[in-house]
């Protein structure tokens, strides 16, 4: 089993230094002010292993993402393919998978506006409804932009994948997640002809923020893989640890601690964990992790 975790990361960080490698070069060829994110990530599918979860560029099981980077901005996206819709014979990972695509071409093409993520996920969206196969199912969706003309971000959230910010110890911005109702994220959504029933937020019903960022601020943007079994305290104190970090093989490695925990918690039947706390708040009486894909997507500001 080890050893086909160390594969799967081996993979993901092969992939994590081609997404990221664009931003250092523009950095190298630029002036030493050049204000960036530096970018990693890491996850696990949840069935890892299986013959189906050979490990793809941009996918971690059902979740997505990207990173991408224009002169003015670098963009961190990752959205999570609700796994309902297996039991109706529809792939739930091809959704999140082609909705990121849509927003990684249109940020790369500079055709988005950096101060408003909650645009491209709506272009992704309307790009994906607009194919000619129809790609059915639904995800959630988070966007966090890095526009270096004022040194912000500017993030937009659908669902509960999410993002926090962490500064000397402690957080300073986080996103909120959005519920329908217990473990029933809102979620963009295209559904078979017929199914009347299914949940449809739009994407103007993502919550938006803007927050100024200082230099060695930690971002950590992920899904509920992450969130639902990682106690927030855990999450900070590992985050701290890299704050100011430049090295991207040390923020690799606290990306991939991060995924390790959060895969090791959500098997562990013992545990009470995020998601164990929040379902006794809503009166349902379990115990342990919450077994998912987990993607981790890392930076921190270099200013």
């Amino acid at each position: 089993k080890m050893r086909s975790w160390s594969r799967w990361l081996t993979r993901a960080l092969h992939q994590s230094i081609q997404s990221t490698s664009s931003t250092a070069s523009a950095e190298s060829a630029g002036p030493r002010t050049y204000s960036r994110f530096i970018s990693v990530v890491s996850g696990f599918p949840k069935n890892l292993g299986q013959s189906n979860n050979k490990y793809k560029p941009g996918k971690m099981g059902d979740d997505a993402w990207f990173i991408a980077n224009t002169k003015t901005a670098d963009v961190l996206g990752v959205a999570d393919g609700v796994g309902g819709w297996r039991s109706y014979g529809i792939d739930p990972g091809q959704f999140a998978e082609v909705l990121m695509r849509n927003c990684e071409r249109l940020v790369k093409f500079a055709r988005f506006d950096p101060i408003k993520p909650v645009n491209l996920i709506a272009s992704g969206y309307q790009e994906l409804r607009a194919h000619r196969e129809s790609i059915l199912g639904s995800s959630t969706a988070c966007i966090v932009v890095f526009n270096r003309e004022d040194s912000s971000i500017y993030t937009a959230n659908i669902g509960d994948s999410g993002f926090i910010i962490v500064r000397k110890g402690e957080i300073v911005h986080r996103s909120e997640e959005q519920q329908h109702y217990f473990n029933t994220p809102f979620q963009l959504s295209l559904p078979p002809t017929g199914h009347t029933d299914v949940l449809c937020d739009r994407p103007e019903s993502a919550n938006t923020t803007t927050f100024p960022v200082c230099n060695g601020d930690v971002i950590l943007v992920a899904t509920d893989g992450v969130f639902d079994n990682v106690p927030i305290k855990l999450l900070v104190d590992t985050l701290h640890r890299v704050e100011g970090e430049h090295d991207q093989v040390k923020l690799q490695m606290c990306a991939n601690s991060i995924a390790l925990m959060a895969r090791s918690l959500s098997f562990d039947s013992k545990f009470l964990s995020p998601f164990s706390i929040n379902a006794r708040r809503n009166n349902i009486n379990v115990m342990g992790g919450k077994p998912d894909d987990i993607t981790v997507v890392l930076a921190t500001v270099a200013l």
